[in-house]
């Protein structure tokens, strides 16, 4: 007797292959796993600058064409800009308003100051802040200060990508 052991391995096959072709729209909302678990955030600083923080220490960022109320980044841009889930806890030196929006998937995402707020995928480690002047997805993005003003871009500013080239 033949035992049908490929099977279940292949029909997850087939779904992680259907899923990494298929294409997401820029209404499409990320996976609940993509977001970034808030916790407490907190301030620190990175590179001269007091920053927000994730309880782990990732700089958070803030994208220019969100409002108080939407986010305008979806699909493959919440793959690389995770939103950070809400509700936050206000953490050391956290001193402007913490709230939440809700996402087109439902989802909630945490506030900074009006701002839906968001870790970078290729800041690889707590400290950096690698997204802050990049030109993607359709605006700019900015590391969240504790103040809430923006920061003149250190980094290199990249031309819009849509995500191509990621």
């Amino acid at each position: 007797m033949r035992t049908k052991w490929f099977a279940p391995a292949a029909l997850a096959a087939t779904a992680l292959v259907g899923a990494a072709c298929s294409s997401s729209s820029t209404t499409a909302a990320a996976p609940a796993a993509a977001q970034t678990v808030a916790g407490a955030l907190q301030t620190a600083t990175v590179s001269g600058t007091s920053v927000l923080t994730s309880a782990a220490g990732f700089t958070l960022y803030w994208f220019a064409p969100d409002t108080a109320t939407t986010s305008h980044c979806t699909g493959s841009c919440a793959q690389i800009w995770p939103p950070v889930k809400g509700p936050a806890a206000e953490g050391q030196g956290v001193t402007g308003k913490l709230g939440t929006i809700t996402r087109p998937d439902g989802s909630r995402q945490a506030t900074y100051d009006g701002h839906p707020v968001y870790t970078y995928t290729a800041d690889a480690a707590a400290g950096l802040a690698n997204g802050n002047g990049i030109n993607a997805f359709g605006g700019v993005w900015h590391e969240m200060t504790a103040s809430g003003a923006a920061v003149p871009a250190s980094s290199p500013s990249y031309p819009n990508q849509g995500g191509v080239g990621y």
